[in-house]
């Protein structure tokens, strides 16, 4: 919201010759943010006269229409001759008063301006609207001054424009709507300088009268509790709205219309009131508010045909729907330039609906942005005999008598508040009397039975002292005052934020990170070095999922936990794995040109607890028990955390060196082992077979068990799952439970033999159906403690071998910590080893 201080100093008596940056530091203290706070006399140098428009001369043949401009700007110039303008703007004609900058001033942004030769003839300057001098957003046309605008050719234009003032520009926070308007930054600001307050909503104002000023019936007293409407008739149409006015509307960024119409607005910024001003003999019969009927059309202000929806709240005569109430006003009844009866409109609607009807036809309005917020019921009256008055006054007219009241308007219920609570929940000492005379510098009504405290704010144990029970009656401006926890911080805001202590607690002795956190970090790591790329997916997945990862009916991933508020309907459900989301990424990242990926996410799945119910409902009045915790812990799913990674293209890239070495199921297992090390598992405990598990290739999938465990899988997907997500073949993916995974033993530090090794090539023979990892197993398992290592190098197949059988290679590395090994050891421990792979798994010397 945009303000200016000259305007806000009409209700409020502020400190004379206040800084700017006292006037900011006071607003943010109060909690209302300050996106800028600008004195308008810095930010326009050099020369910015009024200028009297005396000739146009349209220019052709250009792409966009262009006029050249003399301008009598007085002795302004130097020469007393007017001044030659080029400009783009349509609405000024001869005889208009205009804002003109001469060569050598400066705009906002540094716009200097000069004088040069364009579109075949000299400028000299430039006739400024008011998004050019800051003062709004308005482009569509220059400032035109009005007649009640005393100024001459060649005067300063900064008094008459307000560029004298400063404007401020506040980001009002959704609970604090009262703020959007200038009753509610003079309370403030009331309470920052302890300055008097003028408020405008105190104005007198008529009540409602027997006959109403308009037939009007709101059969829905929910969406709508209160309307009030006055008719103003044989209204000037060619009245134009004062200059100050305009100013002021410039200034908060809204674009004058006409007369009424601006009326409305500045009442709106006013008091905080949204008003709509009706052309009456336009309107077909009598009005009535009520909910619309799916399918009703009305085509709003802006043009825009809208199809309503049940919820929308809609003002209606004889012809169907006329306005989308609180939010637009539609084109069948709205001001246009022969109107010359308006009835005015001020009415009270439910936030609730006004916020979901603007969200749904993407309509923010600066009526719906109040609306939404909340506005004072009580100010319908006062709002509704200003604009009478403003109209009346700048564009004649006779008032109705006749005022229209429908008040449903509820009581404002108490709130019980202990005395003691904002000292309890603050750590500040705040008395008795003082929680009184703040709540009722906000404007609460607050009593203690039939008693009420003592004013003194220095007053401590009054009344009961801190057991002491109060009733607050939060005003009618404050709908965001409804808990005790909402008045602590009216409280603690009027106090000062200053006072209460910054005050950090001690860390307790820390021992670095957990053995989890540690275990994550490591795996990450890992993975990263081995050029995987992390993302990190939305833990949201599409009940379609599951069929397209190929998942079995029986398959315990297939029950998902549905969230009560989704982010989308089509992906309402919390994945149990993490291969849907990935690979959705991979699929992503493939259609934006990238062909070889390898990508890994560390996240949580969530399993839902089959028969746990619905959690207990609990407060916020006080912290649950024991009891509730455990209770709701038990509804809330299971959550492991896993770590997945994705595979698809050239793992090693090609280049002028040779191919490239395209990414395979090998490798996907080779991910899984690199996790399980770097988690700290030994090698010796991890065992890896084949096996069938969706969503893989059933010939190649294996699982990874650590001490008989299975903790995950790892392999090619399965070629129906890579089609049916549009993915490349052969895609490879593992995906392994963290939290699976037992506690790392204590690594004891190895023992470094400075002996040569003795390095001997074995291969074996063995059936197709033998996993070379027992092969290698049991290598390991005879060749005793002389082997350092083992590593399979080779692996082939052919005739000579015979149908069915395939020839392992393995490096066998022997070293003895205290002496050189000689050859008849080496061999001896080689065949050991051979001999205990010939009895576990059938395994023969290739050529022997």
């Amino acid at each position: 919201m945009r303000v200016s201080v000259s305007w806000l100093r009409e209700y409020v008596d502020l400190p004379a010759g206040l800084a700017t940056g006292d006037l900011e530091q006071a607003l943010v203290d109060l909690g209302i943010e300050v996106e800028s706070a600008v004195d308008l006399a810095e930010t326009v140098t050099g020369q910015l006269v009024v200028g009297e428009v005396r000739e146009i001369e349209e220019l052709t043949g250009f792409k966009k229409p262009i006029r050249f401009c003399r301008v009598d700007v007085g002795d302004a110039n130097g020469t007393g001759e007017p001044q030659e303008i080029v400009c783009g703007a349509r609405n000024f004609a001869p005889g208009d008063r205009v804002v003109v900058i001469l060569p050598g001033g400066v705009l906002p942004g540094g716009f200097a301006i000069g004088a040069r030769k364009t579109y075949g003839h000299n400028s000299a300057g430039m006739i400024c609207s008011a998004k050019e001098l800051g003062l709004g957003d308005d482009h569509s046309g220059i400032i035109v001054l009005g007649p009640d605008v005393t100024a001459k050719p060649g005067d300063d234009a900064r008094p008459v424009v307000g560029l004298d003032d400063v404007v401020l520009d506040l980001e009002i926070t959704p609970d604090r709507g009262y703020a959007l308007s200038l009753r509610g930054l003079a309370r403030e600001l009331s309470h920052a300088f302890d300055v008097p307050l003028r408020d405008p909503a105190l104005a007198p104002a008529p009540s409602g009268t027997e006959t109403p000023a308009y037939p009007v019936e709101v059969r829905d007293t929910v969406g709508c509790d209160r309307f009030t409407a006055r008719l103003v008739r044989g209204v000037d149409p060619n009245a134009p709205t004062p200059s100050w006015m305009q100013q002021r509307l410039v200034t908060a960024g809204i674009r004058s219309i006409s007369l009424p119409v601006d009326i409305t607005n500045y009442v709106m910024l006013e008091l905080g009131q949204p008003m709509h001003a009706f052309d009456a003999d336009r309107i077909a019969g009598p009005l009535v508010v009520r909910r619309a009927e799916p399918g009703e059309k009305l085509t709003t202000l802006d043009g825009v045909n809208r199809v309503l929806a049940a919820e929308d709240m809609v003002i209606c005569d004889d012809t169907g729907p006329i306005s989308l109430a609180a939010v637009m006003g539609g084109e069948t009844s709205e001001v246009v330039a022969g109107t010359t009866n308006v009835l005015f409109e001020a009415a009270h609607w439910d936030p609730a609906m006004v916020g979901r009807t603007a969200r749904r036809h993407k309509l923010f309005s600066e009526a719906a942005k109040r609306w939404e917020r909340g506005v004072d019921p009580a100010v319908a009256l006062v709002a509704l005999e200003r604009a009478v008055r403003l109209l009346t006054e700048h564009g004649g007219g006779t008032p109705s008598v006749e005022i229209l009241d429908i008040d449903h308007v509820r009581p404002r219920t108490p709130i019980s508040l202990p005395a003691d609570l904002p000292t309890r929940r603050v750590g500040v000492e705040y008395p008795p009397a003082r929680v009184v005379a703040l709540l009722e510098r906000v404007g609460c009504t607050v009593a203690q039975g039939a008693d009420r405290l003592s004013e003194d704010p220095g007053a401590v144990g009054v009344a009961s002292g801190a057991a002491t029970a109060l009733s607050v009656t939060p005003p009618t401006w404050r709908p965001d005052l409804t808990d005790p926890a909402d008045l602590v911080e009216e409280v603690v805001r009027l106090d000062g934020y200053d006072r209460v202590p910054s005050v950090l607690p001690t860390a307790p002795p820390g021992r670095g990170l957990t053995p989890r956190q540690r275990r994550r970090r490591a795996v990450a790591g890992s993975l990263a070095e081995r050029g995987y790329v992390e993302v990190l997916a939305h833990p949201f997945v599409s009940p379609e999922l599951a069929d397209l990862l190929g998942l079995p009916a029986d398959d315990p991933r297939r029950p998902a936990v549905r969230l009560a508020n989704p982010l989308s309907e089509e992906e309402p459900l919390l994945r149990t794995t993490l291969l849907g989301p990935l690979l959705g990424i991979l699929k992503r990242n493939l259609g934006r040109g990238h062909r070889d990926l390898a990508l890994y996410e560390i996240g949580a799945v969530f399993h839902p607890r089959v028969g746990a119910g619905s959690p207990p409902a609990m407060g916020v009045d006080r912290r649950p028990t024991d009891a509730e915790f455990a209770a709701a812990d038990a509804v809330v799913p299971a959550q492991p955390v896993h770590v997945a990674v994705v595979l698809t293209g050239d793992l090693d890239p090609a280049g002028w060196w040779g191919a490239g070495r395209p990414a395979g199921w090998a490798d996907a297992i080779e991910a899984a082992r690199d996790v399980l090390a770097a988690a700290g598992i030994p090698d010796e405990w991890v065992e890896v077979r084949a096996a069938e598990y969706a969503p893989w290739h059933p010939g190649r999938c294996a699982e990874l068990r650590v001490d008989g465990a299975v903790v995950g899988h790892a392999g090619e997907l399965h070629p129906v799952v890579v089609a049916a997500l549009e993915l490349p073949r052969r895609t490879c993916a593992m995906e392994l439970d963290l939290d699976a995974l037992p506690a790392a033993p204590v690594t004891p530090a190895p023992t470094v033999s400075g002996f040569p090794p003795a390095l001997i090539d074995v291969a074996l023979v063995v059936d197709d159906s033998v996993p070379a990892e027992q092969v290698r197993r049991a290598l390991e398992a005879g060749a005793g403690e002389l082997l350092e290592d083992v590593r399979l190098f080779d692996v082939y197949s052919g005739a000579q071998l015979g149908a069915g059988r395939r020839s392992l290679a393995y490096k066998l590395t022997f070293r003895a910590p205290d002496r050189t090994l000689t050859v008849e050891e080496a061999v001896a421990a080689r065949d050991a080893a051979v001999a205990v792979a010939a009895e576990r798994v059938g395994a023969t010397l290739r050529g022997a």
